[in-house]
This record gives C-alpha cells, sequence and structure tokens, in this order.
C-alpha cells in the first residue's frame, strides 16, 4: 500500500491532481480560518468549546463539525459546504416527484447541467437566508447561551456585509468544489466536508490524552485497560463501516442474444449491484435535522406540561435516543423508496433484452427487485442506527467527551470512510491504467503484456 502512494506521484497526471486537489483543500481551510469583520471571535470560540464539550449533538455542535470549525471562529466559510448540499438533497427529492426535473435527469449531460445550474441557484437562497439568520443570532447572542455581546457593531450594516461576506465563501467553497471533482481527485463536495471533519481530530486526539492524565489529588479518570477497549472499538467501527459501505447483492442478469444482419449481438451474463447501504449517511442528517427543533420550540410554549414534553425530547435523553433510532430506521426506507425506482429498472431490462434468470421480464421483476431491495434496506438500517447511537451512549453513559466520542460513529466515520474509499477507487484506477498495481498488492510495476 505503501508503495502505492509512491507510484502515485510517479505518474505526471495524476501527480498534478493529487497536488492541485492539496492546493485547494489548504484554501478551503484558510476560508475556514479568517473571520468576518466586527466579530468578537474569542468568545464565541468558547462558548462553541463548551458546547462541544456538553452536547455535541446540538445544532450548534453538528453545524460547526461540519464547516470544520469556521463557525466557532465566524470564519466567511462559517456557513460552510452545508447549503449546497442541502440544496442537493432537495433537488434530488424533487426529481422524483417533479415530473419536468425528472425528465431533465433522463436527457443525459444536457439535463444534468440544467439540474446543477437549478442546485447552484437554491445553493445562493439558502445562503441568503442561512446567512441572515446567523448574522441576527450573534447580534443577539442570548439566543444560543452566550452571555457578552459577540458582535462589536450591531445594526443593518453588519448583517448586510456578514450576508455577502459568508455567501461568497459558500460559493467559493462550492466552485472550488466543483474544480476538484474535474481537474483534482476524488469528489471535490465530499473531500471538503471530510477535509472539515478531520480538521477537529487534533483537538479530539487532545482531549482523549487528557482522559488518561490524573487530575489534582486524584487518579485519570480512564486506565489502559480502557485505552486498549477503544482502540479495539474504532478498529471494529472501521472494518464494519468499509464492510457494510461496500457490501452488496449482485443480481444475475442475462441479455438474450439479438441477429443484425450476420453480426449476433448480446447474449452475454452480467449482475446488477444493489447496495446494502443504499441511503449512505442520508437518514442520519435528516433524524439530526428535525430532532434539533421540537425541544428548543416547545420549551417556549407557556404550558408547563408542553416543557416538560420537550424536556423529555431533549438531547440526551432516553426518548431523544429512541425517536432518533426509528427515524433513522424510517428515512433509510424514505430514501431507497424515492430514489430507487424498481419499475424503471425492470422497463429499461426489458427494452434491451435483459432479464433475471427464473424471473419473468416486466411488472414480476419489478417486484422481485423491490421485495429484494426491502430486505437490503432492514439490514443497512439496522447498521446505520447502530452506528449513529453508539457516540452518544459512549458520551452519556462512560463520560468520554463528545469530540473524541463522534470519531467512533455518527455522521463522522460514515463521512470518512466512504469518501476515502471513493477517492483511493480514483487513485487505483489511475494506477491501473498506467500498469502500476493498486493499494491491495506490492506496487511493482506491472508487465505491459
Amino acid at each position: 500500500m505503501l508503495s502505492a502512494f509512491t507510484n502515485s506521484f510517479k505518474i505526471p497526471e495524476l501527480r498534478q491532481r493529487i497536488l492541485f486537489t492539496f492546493g485547494l483543500i489548504f484554501l478551503c481551510r484558510l476560508v475556514a480560518s479568517v473571520p468576518v469583520p466586527g466579530v468578537d471571535a474569542v468568545s464565541l470560540r468558547a462558548f462553541i468549546a463548551s458546547v462541544q464539550a456538553q452536547a455535541g449533538g446540538s445544532f450548534v455542535g453538528m453545524y460547526n463539525l461540519f464547516s470544520g470549525g469556521a463557525l466557532e471562529n465566524f470564519a466567511i466559510g462559517a456557513l460552510g459546504i452545508m447549503p449546497y448540499i442541502s440544496a442537493s438533497i432537495i433537488i434530488q427529492l424533487m426529481t422524483a416527484v417533479v415530473p419536468a426535473l425528472e425528465r431533465l435527469a433522463r436527457e443525459g449531460d444536457t439535463g444534468r447541467q440544467k439540474i446543477t445550474q437549478y442546485t447552484r441557484y437554491l445553493c445562493l437562497l439558502l445562503c441568503l437566508v442561512q446567512g441572515y439568520a446567523l448574522a441576527a443570532v450573534m447580534e443577539n447572542p442570548a439566543a444560543i447561551g452566550i452571555q457578552q455581546q459577540v458582535v462589536l457593531f450591531p445594526g443593518l450594516g453588519f448583517r448586510i456585509m456578514a450576508v455577502i461576506t459568508m455567501t461568497s465563501g459558500t460559493m467559493l467553497l462550492m466552485w472550488m468544489g466543483e474544480q476538484i471533482t474535474e481537474r483534482g481527485i476524488g469528489n471535490g463536495i465530499s473531500l471538503i466536508i471530510t477535509v472539515s471533519i478531520i480538521s477537529l481530530l487534533p483537538g479530539a486526539i487532545q482531549a482523549a490524552v487528557n482522559m488518561f492524565r490524573p487530575y489534582e489529588g486524584g487518579g485519570a479518570q480512564f486506565t489502559f485497560f480502557h485505552l486498549v477497549a477503544l482502540l479495539i472499538m474504532l478498529f471494529l467501527v472501521i472494518a464494519g463501516t468499509i464492510a457494510v459501505t461496500q457490501a452488496q447483492r449482485k443480481i444475475p442478469v442475462q441479455y438474450a442474444k439479438r441477429v443484425v444482419g450476420r453480426k449476433v449481438y448480446g447474449g452475454q451474463s452480467t449482475y446488477m449491484p444493489l447496495r446494502v447501504n443504499y441511503s449512505g449517511v442520508m437518514p442520519i442528517i435528516f433524524a439530526q435535522a428535525i430532532l434539533m427543533f421540537p425541544a428548543k420550540m416547545l420549551s417556549m410554549v407557556p404550558s408547563e406540561a408542553v416543557r416538560r414534553f420537550g424536556a423529555a425530547l431533549d438531547f440526551g435523553t432516553a426518548w431523544y435516543n429512541i425517536l432518533y433510532a426509528l427515524m433513522i430506521m424510517f428515512f433509510s426506507y424514505f430514501w431507497v423508496a424515492t430514489q430507487f425506482k424498481p419499475i424503471q429498472i425492470a422497463d429499461d431490462l426489458k427494452k434491451y433484452g435483459g432479464y433475471v434468470p427464473g424471473i419473468r421480464p416486466g411488472k414480476p421483476t419489478a417486484e422481485f427487485l423491490d421485495r429484494t431491495m426491502t430486505r437490503l434496506t432492514l439490514a443497512g438500517a439496522v447498521f446505520l442506527t447502530i452506528i449513529a447511537v453508539l457516540p452518544m451512549l459512549m458520551a452519556q453513559q462512560f463520560g468520554i467527551p463528545w469530540i473524541v466520542a463522534h470519531f467512533f460513529g455518527g455522521t463522522s466515520i460514515l463521512i470518512i470512510v466512504g469518501v476515502m474509499l471513493d477517492t483511493m477507487r480514483q487513485v487505483e484506477s489511475h494506477l491501473l491504467t498506467r500498469h502500476y498495481d493498486g493499494f491491495l498488492k506490492k506496487g511493482k510495476l506491472r508487465s505491459r503484456r
């Protein structure tokens, strides 16, 4: 594997792509470090640190995670790449229900370019709305628990300047992500999110080291036995995530022979891969986004009974964990229902002369694919639920700092593993094209024969 990394820099085109990617990633981290003028970043950073230590599952903690710490600096990239991700999800869901967008998606490159353009417009609109809301919150810091003033010169001028600055930062991140996808290596948007999450790794390592340091007048909170257990758990979580991410059910497909003139076409056998974790990380993101608001909104109601009900749904409670698990299961099936189209797949197979052995073409094939995908989704949903709940249990039951616990599961580990696997596959394809072995071989020069 180490030889494969070395061989990656021996191929001029691949070396140029890797260096280009690293250069834009450095600029992305710079965008997350330059603060918006007129903000007391020291007070804001101290508050975000306390939020991450106590309740990293809150809205503030998760948004700061995906922005790579840009929120705690109130940087020009404080909105991060999340408005673009939100716009992509909205357009993708609308494509499944709006006939006009569905027709565009079937028109090939021209339709995809048009959908991408709509996604950018929606991203710009979301940036303006979210930027204004964030600027307004910074002018009233008591709403999120900050006791001292964060904005030095509040007013309409600050809001306009903050909205323009943060919107420009997000659009710049979106453009750099597209450039990485086109001229670099890997998916640019996914890499930006991954690097933002990994940027918090030094702080997590420092917090992990502090867990094993003895306090004044007492011993350490955790022992060497706990360290070994955490390392074993981290290895098992990463190995399980890789296994489920790559797991798929191969449906055999046979194509009938066709005679056109003197030539015979078709007749070959192939397979259709159905992923176990078809929905990826989307169910966790949906569940987190929805459960962040009820407790806060119900706490503002004058009724005492309603406030107690809202407190029961707050982060860390038993009801929160139960609803969180159920919503992950629901959104796993919801995402598959909106994105996986067995009727369309069956019609395409029938049109090109393909069929599943033992299954009649048309409606029986669609029913077979739907039944198979339903069973696979159950396994993927159970896995996602375990991975999502694990960090919260570690933080609540064992007192592990949230900045450490979130690297043991949840969206962080799923995004990191998925993006790294995709990037390594692209690098390996370049290596194999230039007659080098991939990451799982010895990395020596392959014979050109």
